[in-house]
């Protein structure tokens, strides 16, 4: 079949409606019958911009460049969008000479499946009038429930506590019996009986030996119970055995920290006692748990275990490390009292000068040479004084220092070993780390608080923020901070401190050099290991 045209007949386009067996399809042209009938493996594309102004379909798609681009997301120009539509087709003759030939069915083209639909399934929601409906049921059943668990607890806590005797094995194994006995009776199998009997016999048994009590007297202690990192923690567990009868053989375990010491004691005699010693790791800053001591009766496979407290937990406080400081007061104007204030007083120590007695005055305070002298009443006047009063924030979030945990321990060991110097000099010392505070109390107990903060991101503007309000009269304010924390924040911090408050930043920094500087109203005090903390401290910081 060939068409009327010149030679743009390549691109000419052959509409299906156009198709159709006609004997001619263009005026001037004769067409067989048999070639005028097309195949559609025959028919190939044309252009978009050949096309009449007609809508396209939705299962229309770009070739060549143009897919790329839609896959991009972006917009292509009419010049090179091809666009495939059903009934836009051209003859593959065309396209090769202007003229076509009989179809070959071999040539059939494959036809692109439309894009499976996006199935979103809805959030399954309970209603509200549901979950309504059941708080309302629990929190009537729970009323009514309560008082009768209450008044039968002395019958169902003993049982519970013996079913919690039974660990998972001693459970599967008695489950195990039930069901061999039971397939045994119901099919005559004599195997399963036998694994049934052993089963039961085996789980009575292991129950029997957990049943008794022990008669013992058990002893646990700790010596020293509070120690620095590093040093030596011994403890000490005595066993007496109470009954008139010898013991067998007993297992006793004794927690320590995050681990458990487990004591295999032999058999002892009536009245006999065995004495066990263990060791305290002291390895990091913190408090350990010691007990309490705990009997365990049982079978050796593990089947029943029961336990028994004989003792109450003791606490063994690690101390953080600490360096040996001179006294703080260096530099500080104090008299007998503490520190002179341009206060005024009607009772104190500073005498200052003398004024006319005035209602409400106390007659001890009368200068009785002064007033003989001008022969009128005049009294003494002072000047308020106030002791030295050292407070101490430790901030312990590990992203703002280098080296995170172990800076932090660093840190702590810094203001330890203030706080120490600090009690030691007799002045109040107010401490705030972490979790824990404690104010004018003496150094054990101090150093107890270390002992029990943790490490953990604070808000260092809230932490100083109690430390201000646990030391209103604070004289030497010191935040202990990593090199990580922000200058602003570390100076919201310590204005909080009245104005006559001598304010110092103690900074952790591991790669800086040690030394002494000041900035912005602050005392920066730069240290990279505790023995730095003496060299900075020599030169009167807090002066």
């Amino acid at each position: 079949m060939s068409d009327q045209g010149g030679p743009d007949d390549e691109s000419a386009t052959i509409r299906r409606s156009d198709l159709r067996g006609s004997s001619s399809s263009t005026p001037g042209t004769a067409v067989d019958q048999d070639d005028s009938t097309v195949s559609r493996s025959s028919l190939k594309v044309r252009p978009a911009q050949d096309q009449p102004s007609r809508r396209r379909s939705s299962g229309a798609t770009a070739t060549g460049g143009s897919r790329w681009r839609a896959l991009l997301g972006r917009r292509s120009s009419d010049d090179d969008t091809q666009s495939v539509r059903r009934h836009d087709v051209e003859p593959r003759g065309a396209a090769a000479g202007g003229s076509t030939g009989p179809a070959s069915p071999a040539s059939r083209s494959t036809r692109r499946r439309p894009e499976l639909p996006t199935i979103t399934l809805p959030r399954v929601q309970i209603p509200t009038a549901i979950t309504q409906t059941g708080a309302r049921l629990l929190d009537l059943t729970g009323d009514r429930i309560r008082p009768l668990a209450e008044r039968s607890e002395p019958v169902w806590r003993p049982v519970l506590r013996t079913i919690a005797w039974v660990s998972a094995l001693g459970w599967t194994v008695c489950l195990l019996g039930l069901l061999a006995w039971f397939l045994a009776s119901r099919y005559e199998w004599t195997e399963l009986a036998m694994i049934a009997v052993a089963c039961l016999v085996l789980f009575l048994a292991c129950v029997a030996l957990a049943v008794g009590h022990a008669k013992v007297e058990i002893r646990t202690d700790v010596d020293p119970t509070r120690v620095t990192v590093g040093e030596p923690a011994t403890g000490r567990i005595e066993v007496r055995n109470l009954s008139g009868r010898g013991m067998l053989p007993l297992l006793v375990e004794l927690p320590v920290g995050r681990s458990a010491a487990r004591f295999t004691l032999p058999s002892l005699g009536s009245g006999k006692s065995h004495e066990e010693l263990f060791v305290v790791p002291t390895e990091r800053r913190g408090v350990i748990q010691v007990g309490p001591a705990t009997t365990v009766h049982g079978d050796p496979l593990g089947l029943v275990r029961r336990t028994m407290e004989w003792t109450e937990r003791t606490e063994l406080f690690v101390h953080p490390l600490t360096t040996s400081l001179e006294p703080l007061g260096a530099g500080l104007l104090r008299d007998l009292e503490g520190q002179v204030t341009p206060d005024l007083s009607m009772s104190d120590l500073a005498f200052h000068a003398l004024r006319e007695y005035q209602p409400g005055d106390d007659r001890r305070y009368i200068h009785w040479r002064s007033t003989a002298k001008h022969r009128r009443l005049l009294v003494r006047q002072f000047l308020d004084t106030r002791r030295s009063h050292l407070a101490v924030v430790v901030d312990t979030s590990p992203e703002v220092y280098t080296g995170e945990d172990e800076a932090v321990e660093l840190a702590i060991s810094c203001a330890a070993s203030l706080a120490l110097r600090s009690i030691l000099d007799e002045q109040d010392t107010t401490v705030v780390c972490h979790d824990q505070q404690i104010s004018r109390s003496t150094a054990a107990l101090t150093l107890d608080t270390f002992a029990r903060a943790g490490i953990g991101a604070i808000d260092v503007f809230a932490a100083s923020g109690d430390a201000a309000a646990l030391a209103p009269d604070a004289s030497v304010a010191i935040l202990v901070t990593g090199s990580h924390r922000p200058f602003i924040q570390v100076q919201r911090a310590l204005a909080q401190f009245e104005v006559e408050v001598i304010k110092v930043a103690l900074v952790i920094d591991p790669d800086a050099q040690v030394g002494v500087r000041h900035a912005g109203g602050l005392t920066i005090l730069t240290v990279r290991e505790l023995t730095d903390l003496r060299r900075v401290l020599f030169s009167g910081a807090l002066a």
